[in-house]
């Protein structure tokens, strides 16, 4: 059975906390399939009015050891610094087999996750958080539950933004929840000062914590799991993380091997500029239409709706063929940014508009105001005009995420 942390919100501030989920559901065989390997082609010129990723995470291409990255971006404690955590490793590891099969399955989500970690300088032990909330499966919301990889409650999807209805549910769009979320653990690390602080906040609430850290102050570095007045599944949600990245830490004293991702099983976000049924998209890709759907599972019609997220996650050995396929069918040019690997796919047809289809808010630097619709968050139309959110937010003065149906929004310092 799996706990479910209590929820806050700070009203002034829209200080944000997340209900976590510290069990560990078995994970389910293969998220996404290890696709051929296909050599780039060499980058075209891109036709059309095309978004690029600017607040979408880049995944750069492997370099290296990517266990020896994660690894040099940990910054809490080790193996030994408390035995709740060598006794969560042990049981992570009691099946070594079992063990590397599943982290050979989730490795594609856990790299993409790492990447955008890194990007909002995350501590690395982080990046190995779904580990505990999901095993990195999309978790689909049911009845006011937690969704997603994250385990996102819907109040919290709410404040930050995240679009939730029959047909889109944004905790499930692993871009932008992973984005989001990274940037919430940064912003309570920096409020609170201590990444384990931080982790407190994710399960416990952050409001909860806040208080007691006024009350007792910020924990001492030893112990390692403080010993603060919270549930003892929130005590344990800081163990099982640690324990996880004790593993990766020192794989051979638990006897497995972690895995290494081949290049073409890397994820990447896709932009593409016309709505089309899931299953037609799985077929451009050469994807099955589960591997599809298992990546981009915030579409929960079977339809890639365009206005909801104009972008696929697919592993980077499917985008030529992707790109190649919306051609011969139609399509317009696609292109690859070589300069941060972030892949670019464009397609003429009818197409759903983008954040809005009102003509003030076509995609290009000569808008300077959007006017907020509904099911927009900043997120993504941050990425419609290709922005930063933080650019956003800083021309509008705006100190959380939440958007007012009607708002006007200014896009550069002079709107």
């Amino acid at each position: 059975m799996k706990p479910h942390a209590s929820l806050r919100l700070l009203s002034a501030t829209l200080a944000l906390c997340l209900a976590a989920c510290a069990g560990t559901p078995p994970p389910q065989n293969g998220t996404a399939a290890v696709p051929r390997v296909v050599k780039p082609s060499s980058p075209k010129p891109a036709v059309g009015n095309v978004a690029s990723h600017v607040d979408a995470p880049a995944m750069p291409q492997p370099s290296g050891d990517v266990w020896a990255q994660l690894r040099g971006s940990f910054q809490m404690a080790d193996c030994d610094a408390d035995p709740a955590i060598m006794d969560w490793a042990r049981r992570y590891t009691q099946n070594p087999s079992a063990f590397e099969a599943q982290m050979r399955d989730v490795m594609p989500r856990l790299m993409y996750v790492q990447q955008i970690a890194a990007k909002h300088d995350v501590a690395g032990e982080f990046a190995l958080l779904p580990w505990v909330e999901s095993h990195y499966r999309p978790v689909p919301g049911v009845k006011g539950n937690p969704a997603g990889m994250w385990q996102i409650m819907p109040v919290t999807a709410n404040a930050l933004g995240m679009r939730v209805d029959k047909n889109f549910d944004g905790r499930l769009d692993m871009p932008a929840a992973t984005d989001a979320i990274m940037a919430l653990l940064k912003r309570y690390h920096d409020d609170l000062g201590d990444w384990r602080m931080a982790d407190y906040a994710f399960n416990a609430g952050e409001f909860a914590v806040r208080g007691m850290i006024g009350r007792y102050g910020t924990p001492a570095q030893e112990p390692a799991i403080p010993k603060m007045p919270v549930k003892r599944v929130t005590r344990e949600h800081l163990a099982k993380l640690l324990a996880i990245s004790c593993v990766v830490r020192e794989p051979q004293r638990f006897k497995v091997e972690l895995p290494q991702i081949a290049p073409e099983q890397q994820l990447v976000s896709v932009d593409v500029d016309r709505s089309m049924p899931i299953a037609q998209a799985a077929n451009h890709a050469g994807m099955s239409v589960d591997e599809l759907k298992s990546l981009n599972a915030g579409f929960r019609n079977g339809y890639v709706d365009k206005r909801a997220a104009s972008y696929l996650v697919m592993p980077s050995g499917r985008v030529e063929q992707f790109r190649n396929s919306l051609l011969q069918n139609g399509g317009n040019v696609a292109d690859a940014d070589t300069n941060d690997n972030r892949l670019v796919a464009s397609a003429k047809g009818p197409s759903a508009a983008g954040p809005s289809a009102a003509p003030d808010d076509a995609a290009g630097a000569s808008s300077r105001t959007h006017t907020v619709k509904a099911g927009e968050t900043l997120w993504n139309i941050a990425r419609h005009y290709s922005l930063d959110v933080n650019q956003i937010k800083r021309w509008n003065g705006l100190q959380g995420s939440h958007l007012r149906l009607g708002q006007v929004l200014k896009l550069s310092a002079q709107g």
